[in-house]
Formats: structure tokens, C-alpha cells, sequence
């Protein structure tokens, strides 16, 4: 059994912080789990603490059923990827991968079959006798992977292990890892800071910020469900647009208002005995932009920023930005006048106060 399980975990650094708070979390047997956050919240922090590389604080990490705690890191059953390889140059790509195995005295046949094996599945046999500097940042990349391959692990932790990588050779290699845990069916810990990332190879996402979890969920569950206003934007590429509003009841239905526009919502009615102050979010790929003025929002246009086959349209709507995602079929000129519609029942609810979502109240 590869499972893990965090039990209030704590690290202190300084008297007055803790970098991370009681974190606790149970990751299945051959799951994806993605760590998410922006940098300093304490996702690399977390996934040390796993490897038994950091210290503990305060709390517990289980292993299958084994508290690991006091086990050194070569006993864990881990192998960790890093950002930035940590490779031995003056050693061949063979060498590198064989280190490890040949520290825990595992005899050479084994070794070099371990070796051939993952340089098959990772595609790099013609570099094996090749040195470090002989290799491009994608390949250097699966190499260290390689490596941890052999040790043939319970668990892999990756610590944003594409970042150093262009964005073509990134897309790339987010495929061949999501490929590579379905092969290998092993537990999988990512970190990245990334949101594409996170959506396209984690069964499930932890949303950290400030040494907490603000939301943990499947990616639809929390592009769908976001608790709050900060796991809505960052979850959110690219970023959510908020605006001031208010919540009105008509025909037993409860309403957006926005400027006297109505945006239809799924909300119960006894959320007008609350009538909390709020603020409304809109993904720029539920609003669309219209030649007809009713039922949408007059805005002028700032810019265009061409993504692909879509074209993101930067919007002025009076002193706050707008974002709308659309396919990119025509053009837009700085200042033109339009008008941005908003797709029913795509509008998050946020209570301004708390910044709580009230579509997802437990």
C-alpha cells in the first residue's frame, strides 16, 4: 500500500510563524494529488516533510501503515523529482540513474535492468552514455525522472519539476507524466504553482495558501465549486472577473443584479434572509460579447491578448478591468464601444464580507 496520511502536521521556522499549520489529508493508493498554491505557502515545505528530507514541527506522516516520522529518507520508499535535476555532471546519464541503486548495494544485473527498463518507458536510451551538459533541459528532465524510476518507489514527489522548461516542451511533458503514473500506477505528489498544470494531471487538487488547504476536490468540483474568492481566482486562468452587486428575488427565483442587468443563479431562497453584500464572478469563458445592448453591459475595449485559436479581450467597464474568452475570429480596436453578456447560471455568488462562495455552502 502506497497511501499517505497527514496528521497535523505543523513547521515552525521562528517563534511567532508557523510556515505550515495542522495540515492533515489522506492521499489513496495510486492517486494523483496535486499540491497548488503561489509560492510561500508552503507546498514545498509539505512535500519535504513527506520526502523526511525537512523536520517536523508538530504531527504525523503515515506511509501505508507505518508512521515514518523517525525513518530516514532512503527508508520511506520515496524518490523525489526536483526543480532543477540534481544531476551529477560529471557523471553519464547511466550513472546518474545507477547511483542510487548502487548506495543500496543492489547487485549490477538488477541495476541495469532497472536501467533499461525506464529508459525505455522515458525514451532516452541513445543518451545513457551522454553527460549532463550533452542534454537539453527536456531531457535532462527525464533523466531525473528516470532516476527515480529505478528506485521503483511507493511514492513519487515532484516539486515543480517542468518550470525550468519552455511552454511548448512543458505541454509536452505534462502529457508524458500523466502517461507515466497510469503506466507505473503509483501514488503521485505534484506541487506546482501552475493552474493548467494542476487541472490537466491531478485526480485531486489541494489549494494551499498561507500554510493552509483552502479547498481540496477533484478539478471540476473546484472549477465548479470554488469556496471561496481566492481558490475562484487562482483556480481561474485567466482570472475571474469580480463585480459589485446585489441579490434579488423574483418568482420564487433568486437573481444577480449587476447595473439592472439579471443574472439567473441556482441559489436557494433563504439566501435573501441572509441578504449579505456580494460580489459576483464571472470565468471569462462564460461571457461573450453582443451587438444587442439589452441584457448586457456597455464596456470599451482595452486590448486583445491572441491565445491560440481564442483571444482573450480586455475590457474598461467603469474603473475596473474585464476580461472576456472567445474564439478568435475577429478583431478589436483599443476604445471600440461593445457589449459583454454573461451566461446564465455561471455566476459565482461571493459574500463580501467573509468572500465565502454562497453556491457552495456545506
Amino acid at each position: 500500500m502506497s497511501s499517505i496520511m497527514l496528521k497535523s502536521l505543523s513547521k515552525q521556522y521562528t517563534n511567532d510563524k508557523y510556515t505550515l499549520d495542522d495540515i492533515s489529508l489522506e492521499i489513496k493508493d495510486k492517486e494523483f494529488l496535486v499540491l497548488l498554491g503561489p509560492s510561500g505557502c508552503g507546498k514545498s515545505t509539505l512535500l519535504r516533510m513527506i520526502a523526511g528530507i525537512e523536520e517536523i514541527t508538530q504531527g504525523d506522516v503515515y506511509i501505508g501503515d507505518v508512521c515514518v516520522n523517525e525513518v530516514e529518507p532512503k527508508d520511506r520508499g520515496v524518490a523525489m523529482v526536483f526543480q532543477n535535476y540534481a544531476l551529477y555532471p560529471h557523471m553519464t546519464v547511466f550513472e546518474n540513474m545507477a547511483y542510487g541503486l548502487k548506495i543500496k548495494k543492489i547487485k549490477k544485473a538488477e541495476r541495469e535492468k532497472r536501467i533499461k527498463a525506464a529508459a525505455d518507458i522515458l525514451q532516452i536510451d541513445p543518451l545513457l552514455k551522454r553527460f549532463p551538459s550533452q542534454l537539453s533541459g527536456g531531457q535532462k528532465q527525464r533523466v531525473a525522472i528516470g532516476r527515480a524510476i529505478v528506485k521503483e518507489p511507493k511514492v513519487f514527489l515532484m516539486d515543480e519539476p517542468l518550470s525550468n522548461l519552455d511552454a511548448k516542451l512543458r505541454n509536452e511533458m505534462r502529457i508524458e507524466i500523466k502517461k507515466l503514473h497510469e503506466r507505473l500506477d503509483s501514488t503521485f505528489i505534484y506541487v506546482t504553482h501552475d493552474q493548467v498544470e494542476a487541472v490537466t494531471l491531478g485526480d485531486r487538487i489541494a489549494i494551499m495558501a498561507e500554510g493552509k488547504f483552502r479547498q481540496i476536490g477533484t478539478p471540476m468540483e473546484i472549477i465548479d465549486c470554488p469556496v471561496d474568492m481566492f481558490v475562484a481566482n487562482f483556480i481561474s486562468s485567466p482570472p475571474i472577473n469580480y463585480m459589485d452587486a446585489s441579490l434579488i428575488q423574483r418568482d420564487n427565483q433568486v437573481y444577480v443584479e449587476v447595473d439592472g442587468v439579471l443574472l439567473e443563479t441556482n441559489l436557494p431562497l433563504e439566501v435573501m434572509e441572509q441578504a449579505p453584500e456580494i460580489v459576483a464572478g464571472i470565468r471569462p469563458e462564460h461571457c461573450f460579447l453582443t451587438e444587442d445592448s439589452e441584457d448586457a453591459l456597455a464596456m470599451e475595449v482595452l486590448f486583445t491578448e491572441i491565445i491560440g485559436t481564442d483571444v482573450l479581450v480586455h475590457l474598461k467597464y467603469k474603473t475596473s478591468s474585464f476580461i472576456v474568452k472567445k474564439s478568435f475570429t475577429q478583431t478589436y480596436a483599443k476604445g471600440q464601444k461593445v457589449n459583454a453578456g454573461i451566461s446564465a447560471n455561471h455566476v459565482h455568488v461571493f459574500d463580501r464580507q467573509t468572500q465565502k462562495n454562497l453556491r457552495c455552502r456545506p
